[in-house]
């Protein structure tokens, strides 16, 4: 485990993980589904540890652990209802956003998150074994590179490069039913001109986030 700055683990300690837990459980209840038993245990474990390797390794910018609640787990969260099929991957998965939040949502999906930031993955590896998540699989590789044994059916992105882009890089991992989930902030108008042909974008669905006043939008795409 790395060693903490001084100054964020000062910071840190000024919210307990009983007051993170009553957090989470308010916003989780305004979601439109429920959440597994002990899944706000494992929300908190997982933003105490997000917390403490953030001080060595800038995993996010986000430095209070009140305002990782809302702006990674809650808006992880949302995408949930959309998820469809078994196998699910998350391109550019970071610090393991939307990936961990999801697969704790639904221990019976397989998620594979795939980021070629070594020093991320190893923190989602980290929190994967912390949290006994025995339905992730953390894959250190680009994504034009990377070659699966099995095919998707859900690949969602968050705070990835252009929707284009996203897809060019998946071609070689799409079941043919597939569903690619690209998260975005504000209604991305450039980037829906450049869908290629080969998809169609079924909706822009608008999210709400609870806990977060921000614009949050879910283009939707499909095989044509």
């Amino acid at each position: 485990m790395p060693s903490l700055r001084k100054k964020h683990r000062q910071h840190s300690q000024s919210v307990s993980p009983h007051e993170l837990q009553i957090q989470l459980e308010k916003l989780t209840s305004a979601l439109p589904f429920s959440l597994p038993e002990g899944s706000v245990d494992s929300y908190v474990t997982f933003i105490q540890l997000l917390d403490k390797w953030n001080a060595v390794y800038n995993l996010t910018s986000v430095r209070d652990v009140r305002q990782m609640v809302s702006r990674h787990i809650l808006d992880s969260l949302v995408v949930y209802p959309f998820l469809q099929g078994k196998q699910i991957l998350d391109v550019g998965c970071g610090a393991g956003l939307p990936g961990i939040p999801l697969a704790i949502a639904d221990p019976q999906k397989q998620f594979t998150l795939l980021d070629s930031n070594q020093k991320k993955t190893r923190f989602v590896q980290q929190a994967i074994t912390e949290l006994q998540l025995d339905n992730v699989t953390v894959v250190n590789e680009r994504v034009e590179n990377y070659h699966a044994e099995h095919t998707f059916d859900t690949v969602v992105a968050r705070a990835y490069s252009a929707i284009d882009n996203l897809i060019a890089g998946v071609e070689q991992l799409l079941a043919d039913d597939v569903t690619i989930l690209a998260m975005k902030g504000t209604y991305p108008v450039a980037e829906l001109e450049n869908i290629p042909e080969m998809f169609k974008v079924e909706d822009v669905a608008s999210l709400h986030v609870p806990g977060l006043d921000a614009d949050r939008h879910l283009v939707i795409l499909r095989r044509s």
